[in-house]
Formats: C-alpha cells, structure tokens, sequence
C-alpha cells in the first residue's frame, strides 16, 4: 500500500493565506481567548452571507444545537421529535435536558425526515417541545412542508444545517428555516474554524439569551454573579479567524464539491449504484457524495468501503439510524412506510471521498477502485 491516503474531507485551506492573517491579528492584539476582533467580524461575516439577523459564533454546532434546545423551551420530562438518520450530536440535547427523542423516519427524496412521518408523530403523541430536522450530507430536507407542521402545531423548529453551510432550499441558506439554526465549522465540514459552529436565533433577545448561556450565564454585575448554570461555549478568538479566512473561500469550496459530484456521479453512472438525490428547489452544497449500492446488486456496502480501504482510500458507511443505537434503545420511532427507510439507507448506504482540495487524478483513482469493485 504505497500510495497516498485519500481522506474523506480534510481541511482546506485557502492558497492565498487568509486564515493565517486573521490569526496573526488575534496574536498581534494579544486578545486570544473569548473576546476580540475575529468573533465580532466571523458573526458580522456570518449574517450578511446569510442575511440573518441574530448569530452566535459558539466552540462547536453541539452547543449551538443545546443552546438551540434550551431557548425553544425543552424542559426535563418534554418530548422533541428529531431526524433519525443522524449524527448522534443531533439528538443528544434531549439527553442533556432529560427529554424523551421520538425518532421519525427518513423519505427517499432526500433522505431527510419525511414530512408524512412527522405528521404521523404530531397525530400520535401531540405537540413536542422541538423538533429538530436535519439537512443530511448538505442535502436540504423539506424544509417548506416540515416548516409548515411545525407552524400549524405552535411547535419551534430547530435546523441542523450542520452539513449544510452553503446549500439553499428555495434560493434561502440552509439553517434559515427554522425558529432557530445550527452550522457547524469542524475540521472536516466545507469551511472550518478547527472547532467551532453557530446559532442563528429569530430575536435581539434569545441572542443575548444565548450569548449569556455560552459564556457561563454571567449577570451584568460587577462580580462574578450567577443565578442559573451556565456554559463554556464561546468560540476563541483565533478560531474565528481561521472562521473568516474560510468564509472568503466557501462559494468557491461549494463549486468545488459539486463539481466533485458531478464527476463521480457522470463516470460511475453505469454502476449499480444510486447517487443522493437533489429536488427541484434544493442546492445542496454537496459536502459528502453519498451513494446507495443496488438492493439486488452483487456487492454491499461493506464490501465496498473494504475494497476502497485496501487502496487506502476512506470510505464511510452512512449515518446509522438513531432508533437502531444502543444509546436510545426502547425509544420511539415513526415511520409512514412499512418498512423503515432509514434503516434501507443505512444497509445500502456510504460516503465518497469529497474534500475539495481533491485532484482530478484522486478522483479519477477512487472512480477505479469502484469499478474494480463492482464490475469485479
């Protein structure tokens, strides 16, 4: 195994050195923790890319999703109806607030929370507290009909675009849609800041809310005064600017994926395989090509992310099922069709490499060893 890993998204930096001018501002003004220029500037950069009003630069997309949780009222003992198929820092703000998740099932249109399903969940168990919808591997999900329920049962909406920075549904960024918004900026995400994420908030008031739970629930006194528990979730100010530098490079870093997509969706389309689909009104970002081997195909998902590890290329399954994780077991979940979705994704599921520092030749070799796979 000689050649080269091919990772499945790594962080890029920008050639012109952006990130690095912003740190050395952060070192030249000595201001290097919570405070400072590049928080200030990454939250101004923030709102004009996204047109909102109110954002938080926090230490990661879980805070912002928990701090997201806590101003949508989730209460010890409250229910919020989230995503099945997704990352577990979707969910685990019930865990934290002691809330009971009911898991609703994915459609096959983008693979993200079926609107009928989450219906089915409103008629079944009333109003939750939240609901939480996700925007899976950059694909926005229904976001209009899912809106729509959340509106008609007085229920806050909470979007996880954390996979999502760049894409649009309806010409609208992704993480605009709900009550309340999440981005993330991890080291593998389309931008990153290292760590670090965001919460796009719907008023002045539940951003000061939100400021004030991220920087330990402090009281606007002299002393250190505190009356509720609070947390450590503010963003540093070195990791804003790497933020900011990433910020001038992400329309250019959503091209770059999509033409990634393109590439391998176009020399693969022979294969026994199925790309994630994108609708009509939907731009996804494309920041993990995601792909279904055929149910009747001669090769599984696992035999083809081995095969592709054994060239050392990296290759994930997808998401596994919330209401499959031994985390949430006897937890409920909601389905409209007789055979869960989410789980058929999962089964047939994985991720392709996607970064967009990929060569064409990286490219090119990844298309290879699946076809080795599948025509083998």
């Amino acid at each position: 195994m000689n050649q080269k890993r091919i990772w499945l998204s790594p962080p890029h930096m920008s050639d012109e050195g952006f990130e690095l001018r912003y740190i050395q501002d952060a070192f030249d003004s000595n201001w290097l923790s919570t405070v400072g220029a590049n928080i200030t500037g990454f939250e101004d950069d923030l709102k004009q890319y996204s047109g909102a009003e109110h954002v938080t630069a926090l230490c990661s997309g879980t805070a912002a999703l928990h701090l997201a949780a806590l101003l949508s009222g989730v209460t010890s003992g409250g229910r919020i109806f989230c995503q099945d198929m997704t990352f577990v820092a979707s969910v685990n703000p019930a865990l934290y607030l002691h809330a009971e998740p009911i898991f609703i099932d994915s459609e096959r249109d983008t693979w993200n929370m079926d609107p009928k399903a989450l219906e089915l969940a409103f008629q079944r168990y009333g109003a939750p507290d939240a609901v939480i919808v996700v925007d899976l591997y950059g694909m926005p999900a229904k976001l209009d009909e899912i809106a729509a329920l959340c509106a008609r049962y007085r229920v806050p909406l909470i979007e996880d675009a954390a996979e999502a920075m760049g894409s649009t549904f309806r010409s609208v960024p992704c993480g605009r849609w709900g009550t309340y918004g999440v981005w993330s900026f991890n080291g593998n995400k389309i931008i990153s800041s290292s760590v670090g994420g965001a919460l796009l908030s719907p008023t002045g008031e539940d951003a000061a809310r939100a400021l004030k739970l991220a920087g330990q629930a402090r009281e606007n006194t002299p002393w250190y005064e505190h009356t509720e528990p609070g947390y450590n979730y503010r963003l540093s100010n070195v990791c804003a600017g790497i933020g900011r530098g990433q910020m001038r490079k992400l329309q250019s870093r959503v091209e770059r994926r999509r033409r990634i997509f393109d590439f391998y969706s176009q020399r693969l389309a022979h294969l026994p395989l199925t790309f994630q689909p994108e609708a009509a009104d939907s731009r996804s970002n494309r920041w993990l090509t995601a792909a279904l081997v055929d149910a009747d195909g001669p090769v599984s998902s696992g035999r083809v992310i081995d095969a592709l590890e054994r060239e050392n290329i990296e290759c994930r399954r997808l998401w596994k099922p919330m209401h499959l994780q031994p985390l949430f077991r006897g937890c409920s979940f909601v389905s409209a069709e007789p055979t869960p979705v989410s789980e058929d994704l999962f089964a047939r599921g994985f991720c392709l490499p996607s970064g967009s520092s990929m060569t064409v030749e990286e490219q090119t070799r990844v298309c290879g060893a699946l076809r080795r796979c599948l025509e083998g």
